[in-house]
Parts: C-alpha cells; sequence; structure tokens
C-alpha cells in the first residue's frame, strides 16, 4: 500500500479507470481514446485543467506465449517492451492528470519480468500506487475526502434468477469487500472484475433537537473519522476489454491467413456481458457530490 495527499481545487472531476488491457486484440481502442478525450476537455461544467484520475491496474494485457490464456487470435502485440511502449504511448496525453497508477494481476503474474507496471509509471512521470493507494484529498489544508483505491481481487457474481436481485447481490458483495479496508475513506473503488457498478452512501431519516423542539433531517450525515460503511461510496471501475471480437457470419468462409476470427479467453470462460467504461466522480464546494457511469 501507497499513502498520497495531494492539494485539490475547491472543485473538480475525478476519473476512475482501468483495466485497460493494452496489448489485446479485443481492448476497446475507441473507448480509450473516449476516456482521453474527456479528461483534456471541459467536464460538467469545468475546465479540462480540472480533470484528474487514478488507474486502477491491468494497464497492459501481459499474457506471454506460454500462458494458457495465450491465443493468436486475442493477441494484438505479444511481446511485453511492445505493450509497455504502447502503454505510454496511450496515457501520456494525459499523464500530468494521472494522480497515480496501480498495479494488477496481469502484469503481476510477470514479476520475474520486472516490475512492469511501476516502470511504465516513471516513464510516465506518474506515482507509482503499489496496488493498493490510500488518498488523501485536501483544500487549502482541510480535509475535502479520503479514497481506498486498489486493483482488487476475487469476482463479483450473482447466481439470483431476477435482474434486480442480481443488481444488488453483487453491489452488496462490493461493499463486503471494500468496507473494512478503511474505515475514514468516504470512497473505496477497485477494478479487476470488469464490472462497472456505483454504489452511492445510503441516505437515512433521523431526528435532532436545539433543546427545544425536534428536527427532521433526510440526509448522508457528515462524518469525521470512521464512516459507517453505509454511508460511503463504493465504485467498480469497469474495463476496455470486450468478450467478442470479431463475428463469422453464417456461411462466411474467410481464410484464416486474411482474418482474426477466433475467440478470446472472456468467450471461452463464458464471462458474461458487461457494461465497458469508467466512472467520474464529480468534487464541488470540497465534497463528492456524486459519481457518474460513461459508457464507450
Amino acid at each position: 500500500m501507497r499513502l498520497l495527499s495531494y492539494e485539490m481545487p475547491k472543485d473538480w472531476n475525478y476519473f476512475l479507470f482501468g483495466d485497460s488491457h493494452i496489448g489485446a486484440d479485443l481492448r476497446h481502442d475507441t473507448g480509450f481514446h473516449q476516456l482521453v478525450d474527456m479528461m483534456n476537455s471541459p467536464y460538467e461544467g469545468l475546465s479540462a485543467k480540472r480533470n484528474f484520475g487514478i488507474d486502477h491496474g491491468d494497464i497492459i494485457e501481459a499474457i506471454t506465449v506460454d500462458d494458457p490464456r495465450f491465443s493468436v487470435f486475442d493477441t494484438r502485440e505479444a511481446c511485453i517492451l511492445s505493450q509497455m511502449e504502447m502503454a505510454k504511448k496511450e496515457l501520456w496525453p494525459i499523464r500530468k492528470k494521472l494522480l497515480c497508477g496501480l498495479d494488477g494481476n496481469h502484469p503481476w503474474k510477470l514479476h520475474k519480468f520486472g516490475p512492469i507496471t511501476n516502470a511504465i509509471c516513471k516513464n510516465l512521470g506518474v506515482r507509482f500506487g503499489t496496488w493498493t493507494a490510500k488518498i488523501t484529498f485536501k483544500h487549502k489544508g482541510n480535509l475535502q475526502f479520503k479514497h481506498f483505491a486498489t486493483h482488487g481481487n476475487g469476482s463479483i457474481s450473482s447466481i439470483a434468477d431476477d435482474i434486480e436481485r442480481r443488481k444488488v447481490n453483487m453491489m452488496l458483495s462490493l461493499k463486503r469487500k471494500l468496507r473494512d479496508m478503511a474505515g475514514d475513506c468516504f470512497l473505496g473503488s477497485m477494478g479487476h472484475t470488469h464490472k462497472l457498478m456505483i454504489s452511492p452512501p445510503s441516505e437515512v431519516l433521523y431526528l435532532t433537537d436545539n433543546e427545544k423542539g425536534i428536527k427532521q433531517h433526510h440526509k448522508v450525515p457528515k462524518m469525521v473519522g470512521y464512516i459507517p460503511p453505509d454511508f460511503r461510496w463504493y465504485v467498480n471501475t469497469g474495463s476496455f476489454l470486450k468478450v467478442y471480437g470479431d463475428v463469422v457470419v453464417e456461411d462466411d468462409d474467410v481464410p484464416m491467413e486474411q482474418s482474426k476470427i477466433g475467440s478470446g479467453y472472456a468467450e471461452r470462460a463464458m464471462y458474461p456481458p458487461l457494461q465497458l467504461g469508467y466512472a467520474v466522480g464529480l468534487i464541488r464546494g470540497n465534497q463528492l457530490v456524486d459519481i457518474k457511469k460513461e459508457l464507450i
């Protein structure tokens, strides 16, 4: 883990993304370019100078030819050094907006090759957050909020038949993974699962008195120090990796040497379809007031 602290503007936007898998043929290039363009453009009433972000890891695909998941059909560039150069090129336009980059299980599996994510961050001039970073944001020395950011581990899924129940179960699973990691963080986020989910703080109805009468409140209580789990934001940051690539139409007879028609490991593992994209936090008046989904 790495502890980081930043002095921030009163109003700013916070791009939460990850799992770019640069080097994979099924990577959504256009979607990543959308992220880059958005970070370098005005967003939600603020200039591009107020856009910042954090990469939640698995920057490159990092699957080599001796890996059981390797396939010529879903690998654009198998050389790890070339993938690292591609990552530098892709992230270069937003390097000054990145607060840190996190490691991921794909690069980590090649730790014998070297500290891949750390090297990419150094080439970009971006802080390396290790697997997990705990970030404190301040404005003129006063706390805005703290953020627990990690690449993550494990899966988030549900076998419930009803779609609404599945959504709730997966949201609870996300909260369960993050809630005990940092009790003073108003925001907890992770990548890894490729799911794009946002769980806002729960609003509660509570009563107070001023020694003369009772007053009703319906909002999220402001907390200092320990923040109860139900009053925090939780985010699963999505991905840029598609499940399906080129599709074979019935009766098509395309010579193999002219096409990269095949099946990626996500398809072979029967991973369900996912919303590709990322999340953007809106900080206004020194408060994290909302987090939006941006689909690609």
